[in-house]
Parts: structure tokens; sequence; C-alpha cells
């Protein structure tokens, strides 16, 4: 097909595939280690990604190496909503199945990781058994929808939790597959396979060819951006009147993933489209994911997210295009955007005489070693309190529901296990934030979460020094330039481009509403906190005034006068 077509290579995968079977199941019953290259591809769409741990690969002795193949699994979990069952759940996954760590991510999700292929179906299934779903963590198709997880309950946030839901069920794939292969008894002899189904019946918004490449949809609040909504493909930006959400300002196009010296390749934030009422959200969302599934290149993976279709076209344009499918005009945004940024770190009161706690989790990475032991502390917490639980889009948690009298107990569980409590940690290591990288990220380039840790540790040195640790910028790590974790709105962002060097960008902000600029290419590892110490220190003698950010004065000052400044502090 994509020869004769000039479709790519996914796509003919896609079009043979019979709405996502492809030969899994039987290829799970095979000896082998890996799946075949097909099958590896349509399994991002059951949730599971095909990697190998390239710190462990042998030499051949003929100048190949072998791959030690395992699993990532990734658990869909609408705007991070779980119950204690399912994060024990997962939790115990990760020690009898996987590597013996849980990483939260940074679109409210779960990650096993270490999974190995005879154990691939015993994970996707006990998932399944716990009212969860991996379908759609991955793949061409609308993946987990993020919101605010502020537990508060008021109209606003329980209406916003609602929307989340109801996307996240609308725009899931509806083909059996996922339940033919992972759900249902391998051995009951049964089938339920759709061959000869027209695309309407199997799949009446995504057809059989689903969409052109990934899709992101976040819900979030002006008065809090929490959840990076311009970085989204589809953002809806709340309208709060007396107290109600009566509508939202719908963005779309918004994508950090970039592929290096790729010049048609570049991070976006989203447009601001339309304004629809809070009951045309639903049908909004179905007709901008037609719209993108209609006109996206699926040509060139490369540049096939609706951020080029909007580059290409313009944002007029797509609106036309969403307003064919709705079958009726929308009117334009209001003028409410986003003004500030909460990351529901530390203790609230939820509005019913209970509280939550945000606890930091340094780059969602939960292990258990002898000085930090977050699995023990999580199932003491668990056990003992019985907590809702909520993930964050900054890989942290909250844990909710908490009686007043229990607010002692939950911090007494965390100290005794070596868990920093929320008020220990710095401002710059509360704001950092890191993707996977090595060893185990195929894209990787260099590190990225196993030595972000480490560079917080010199630059919150610095960062004290200079009398700036009241300070609030977001500090993001990648090992590529795909951004997972980012980089590219925050205040400092840091992206991998070889082994121990970055690129580093300054000028984005914590409201993620501006992207930031290359500052210098290809800085080492051990250089990173050098060369930010004299723009600190040329922020803290020529700011504006205290209440001018990091990130929107180095905007401000421009790369020219940074240069100048990091000549004239270099030795301050």
């Amino acid at each position: 097909m994509s020869e004769e077509s000039g479709l790519s290579a996914v796509e003919a995968v896609k079009d043979k595939s019979n709405y996502l079977f492809g030969t899994i199941r039987e290829d799970l019953r095979e000896g082998t280690a890996s799946f075949v290259k097909e099958n590896a591809q349509l399994l991002k769409f059951h949730g599971t990604y095909q990697q190998d741990d390239r710190e462990a690969r042998t030499s051949t002795g003929e100048g190949k190496s072998l791959k030690e193949i395992s699993f990532m699994v990734r658990t869909r979990i609408p705007g991070g909503k779980m119950n204690v069952a399912q994060l024990l759940a997962h939790l115990d996954m990760c020690d009898e199945i996987g590597n013996a760590t849980l990483k939260i991510t940074t679109r409210q999700a779960l990650q096993l990781h270490g999974i190995v292929k005879s154990d691939l179906w015993k994970c996707i299934h006990r998932i399944n058994e716990i009212q969860l779903s991996t379908l759609a963590a991955c793949g061409d198709v609308n993946r987990n929808v993020m919101c605010c997880p502020a537990p508060y309950k008021d109209p606003i946030h329980i209406t916003l939790q609602k929307l989340t839901d109801d996307l996240a069920q609308h725009l899931a794939p509806r083909t059996k597959a996922y339940y033919e292969i992972w759900v249902k008894d391998p051995d009951s002899g049964d089938s339920q396979l759709v061959g000869g189904a027209t695309e309407e019946d199997v799949e009446p918004i995504y057809g059989k060819h689903y969409l052109p490449r990934k899709f992101k949809i976040a819900v979030g609040l002006p008065e809090d951006n929490c959840v990076d909504i311009y970085t989204n493909d589809l953002g809806f930006l709340a309208i709060v009147r007396d107290g109600k959400v009566v509508g939202y300002n719908v963005l779309v196009g918004g994508g950090l993933g970039t592929t290096p010296a790729n010049k048609k390749t570049f991070p976006a934030l989203a447009k601001r489209m339309a304004y629809c009422t809070a009951d045309q959200a639903v049908a909004v969302a179905e007709a901008v994911v037609k719209a993108q599934r209609d006109h996206g290149n699926r040509a060139d993976r490369k540049i096939a997210r609706l951020k080029y279709v909007i580059a290409s076209k313009g944002v007029e344009w797509f609106r036309e295009r969403v307003e064919e499918h709705l079958g009726y005009k929308l009117t334009d945004c209001l003028p409410d955007d986003v003004h500030d940024f909460d990351d529901h770190i530390g203790w609230f009161e939820q509005g019913d005489g209970l509280w939550f706690y945000g606890l930091n989790v340094e780059n969602g990475r939960l292990f258990d070693r002898e000085e930090r032991r977050w699995k023990t502390a999580f199932r003491e917490i668990c056990h003992e309190l019985n907590p809702g639980i909520r993930l964050t889009p900054h890989q942290s948690i909250l844990f909710t529901d908490i009686k007043p009298e229990h607010r002692a107990t939950l911090e007494s569980i965390l100290k005794r296990n070596g868990i920093p409590l929320s008020a220990e940690i710095s401002n710059v290591r509360r704001w950092s934030m890191a993707c996977v990288a090595l060893p185990t990220c195929s894209l990787a380039i260099t590190e990225s979460e196993r030595v972000l840790p480490s560079v917080m540790d010199q630059l919150e040195k610095e960062i004290a020094r200079l009398g700036l640790s009241s300070e609030r910028f977001t500090v993001r790590m990648t090992g590529c330039p795909n951004g997972c974790a980012r980089p590219y709105n925050a205040d400092v962002g840091l992206v991998g481009k070889a082994k121990g060097r970055y690129t580093l960008y300054l000028g984005g902000t914590l409201l993620g509403t501006r992207l930031g600029t290359i500052y210098k290419d290809l800085v080492p590892l051990e250089q990173i906190t050098p060369t930010l110490s004299p723009i600190l220190i040329a922020f803290k003698q020529h700011r504006a005034s205290t209440n001018e950010t990091f990130g929107d004065f180095c905007h401000r000052a421009g790369k020219e006068q940074l240069e100048k400044w990091s000549v004239e502090y270099a030795t301050v």
C-alpha cells in the first residue's frame, strides 16, 4: 500500500491489521522474546511498546548486538483518577513481573517497565481486571485525556472530570481486537473477529486507518494550567460564570515533538479556534478528531500531527472543516485565557471537610531503596488510610479524602520511609520534570531521568546561594527532541542533542503559554549549572520587578543581552 499510494509504511500496517488484530494473538503463543515488526507497531494501540535495554545489549562478535527485549505497558487513566486497589495492583505488578519500579507519566498515566513477552498477556489482563485499560494509551488515536486532578468538591472541578471521562469513553477505539486479545479467556475458543465489516460498523470515528498520528487532549482552567493545555492537539479551556462551567474555549494544534536535523518539524503551541457551550464539547472533540483524520499527513509521519495541518492551512480553514463535521457554526473564543498554574503540592481542604495531600515524586519514579522507600510508603498509606488517588500532569500524586485527624499519620508514614515531605522540597526541584530516556527508550540520545536529580542538587545550591530559592520556574529535561517532558515551553528546557550534551532553551514560562528559544547548544551535562548561574545572577540584578519571572526576564532580555551578561557575571 505504501509504495503504490505514497502513504507511510505504518499506514500499510494499519490497512492490513483487520482493525488492530494483526496476528498479535498468534504471535503471543510463539516462544520468541519479541513480536514481528508489524505486530510491534500495532501493539502501541493496545498500550504497550516493544523496547530493549540498550545497556544490556551484548555483542555477537560479528559487528551486531543481541538485544534484551522487554515491554513498557502504559495504563490509560483519564484525569489521573484511580483508587487504592488499582494503585496497589500496579505496585504489585512492577515487583512481580516488571523491573521493580513504577513510573507516573507527564500525562497522568502509569507505566510498567521491563515486562517480558511471556508476561505481557498477564499484565494487560490484570490491568483490565482492576477496571482500568491500556487501550489507546499509545498509538495513532486519542490518548489519555488530561484534566486538573484537584479533587475539590465544587461544580467546576466535578464538571471538568466528567467531561474528561466522557471524552475518553467517546473517543476510545471500538474495535473488538483489544477485548479478544487481552480481556477474554484465550482458551475459550469463541471469536468475534471483524473481518469484512465496514469502517462505520467497527470504527465510526476513526475508520479503518485510525488517525495519521497520535492525538492528545487536555481539559483545564484559566487560573490553573497544570495540564499544560497549549501543548495538546486539542484543549478545552473552561469558561466559568457564577461558579459554573458554561462552555470552553477550544484550542487546537499543540504538540512539542521534533525530529533532529529535520527543518520541517517544530514544537508548537495550540491556537485559539472557537468557543463551544458545555453540552457541545464532546461533539466538537469528535469533529476535531475527524477533521484531523481526514486532513492529517499520512505520507510522512514526521509531519502528521495536527499542528502541521494548522501551520499549513491556518486555524480558520481548520475551523471550517470542524464546522462541516458538526453541521453548525461555532462562535469565536471568549477573552478568558490562562493566567496561573498550580501543581497542587501540599495540604488542601477539599470543600467537604476532608483534605488532600499533594506529594512531589521526583520525575515520577516509584522505587524502594535503602534511603527511600516509595512503594512501601504508598502501600502503608493505602492500607491504613484508604485514600483516593489522583496522578498529576507533573509526575506527582495526590492522596485525597484524608480525615483531618489522619494528616499526621500520612506524614509519619512518609518520614519513616525516607520520603521528603512536600514542604521540604526546594522550588526548583519541585518544578522540575524529566522523561524516561536511557536505557529503554529507543529514541533517547542521552540521559534524562537518571541525571536530572544530580543537576537539581547543583542548581538548588546555586539558587540558594543567590537568594532565589523562593522563585518558581520550571526546569524540564528530555533525552531527545521529542519533548515528552514538555521542555520547549518551560522557563528552562534541556533537550538531549548528543551523548552527555543538551540544547539549552530559555524564555518559556511557568504558565505554559510561550515557547522558549535556544540559548546554547551542546551544553555538557556538568556545565548546565555553571551555564545558568550568570543568567540567574543577571536575573537577580536586572529583573524589571519582583513579579517578573525568570522565564519572562529571559524572554524580555533576549539571547544577545543574556550572552553579554553571561560574560559579565561569569566569575561572580
